[in-house]
Formats: structure tokens, sequence, C-alpha cells
């Protein structure tokens, strides 16, 4: 035993570089497994997270929403019961930087319906969403979907302060264009899908 003790002291003291190295990847990967980047809005108080929140929308529309932030367990809880049907999150994305999303109820569970994995909306009307820091998507090959993220080699992209209109479109009835481009402020994200939807470069502060 004892042997057997000194030739593994050995095998460490000789391979340490090398299991340090591995130990930090190992570390590396469970920490993105685990969903650290959550952390950044898991850490703050429940009053910043209904600030941030509240950041998403116009003044007008989230002092008077109902706000939802994450508890310490990592789920969503109501901080704050709203009276006009909105509903504000302080992340949606758990990337390194914060994206806040405010929705009105039909617009609630458009995103409901598609974090669910549904085929298709369940809402039988257009919502309205607002991202007032803006957000993240996944493009590959020029084309955007909903399952694009999910596919080797795509690419994230960081996007603007924008609102959105949560209703099928399609870019070619509608004339506008399915990727984002410098001539129009305006596209059809997952173009051709169920969840296809418009987008609106206009920072939200900016609507009255």
């Amino acid at each position: 035993m004892e042997q057997n003790v000194k030739v593994f002291a050995l095998y460490v003291l000789k391979n340490i570089p090398f299991i340090l190295t591995i130990s930090l990847l190992l570390g590396f990967v469970v920490t993105i497994m685990a969903g650290e980047k959550v952390k950044g809005v898991k850490s703050l108080s429940q009053e910043d997270q209904i600030k941030l929140a509240q950041s998403a929308a116009p003044l007008h529309i989230s002092k008077d929403a109902t706000i939802m932030v994450m508890g310490a367990d990592g789920k969503m809880i109501e901080a704050r019961k709203g009276t006009n049907g909105f509903t504000c999150i302080p992340d949606m994305e758990a990337q390194e930087e914060p994206d806040p999303i405010c929705l009105d109820p039909a617009g609630w569970q458009w995103l409901s319906d598609a974090m669910a994995g549904k085929p298709k909306p369940t809402t039988t009307v257009p919502g309205i969403a607002y991202m007032g820091k803006g957000g993240f998507y996944w493009e590959k090959d020029g084309k955007v979907t909903p399952t694009t993220k999910k596919e080797p080699g795509a690419k994230r992209v960081k996007d603007v302060p924008h609102w959105m209109i949560l209703g099928p479109f399609d870019s070619k009835a509608s004339s506008l264009p399915s990727m984002p481009n410098k001539k129009f402020k305006t596209w059809v994200m997952y173009d051709g899908t169920p969840y296809s939807h418009l987008m609106i470069y206009q920072d939200p502060k900016e609507l009255k």
C-alpha cells in the first residue's frame, strides 16, 4: 500500500503541468455546461433585476408591467404584479450581457410556446415585444432559423435595441428582407417557419 502511494505521488509530481491543464479545461467545460454565465443576473439583487427587466420597454409600459426575476434556484419568480398585461424579465439568452425583454400577453404566450419547443405558437393574434438593450441571434450561411443556434459553425450576432411584432410574416409577401441589412431597419426573422416575426430596429426608449 505504501509503495503504491509513493508511486502515485511521483506520478503526480512529474505530471503537475498536465494535470493542472486538464483540471482547468474540465473546470471551464463544467462551468459552461452548468450555465455559469447566468450568474451575471442571478447575482443581482431583486431590485436591480427589476430595474434591468424594466429597461427592455418604454417606461410608460414597463412601470406597470409584471416583473419576473431569477430566484436563487435559477427559476423565474414573480417579483411584482403588473396592471397592464405586459411581462418583463431581466435576461433571455444567459450570455455575457443581459438581454431583457418585455412582452404583452400574446407575446408572452408566443415566447412560452417557443421555449417549450412547441411546433408552432398557440396564439391567435400577433404579440408585441421590446428589447431595449438588444439581444442575440445565430446565423449560418445567410440564414436565421429557430434551430440555427444548435448547428455547427453557427455565428452568434449581438443585435441592436429593437421591438418586435410576433406573428407570422413572410418576407416575399411583405417585400422585406429575411436578414438585417443597411437599407432596411425592419426584417423578418425565422422566415418560412411558424415562428417568423418582424424585427424593427427602433430603440424602444424612443417610443412614446
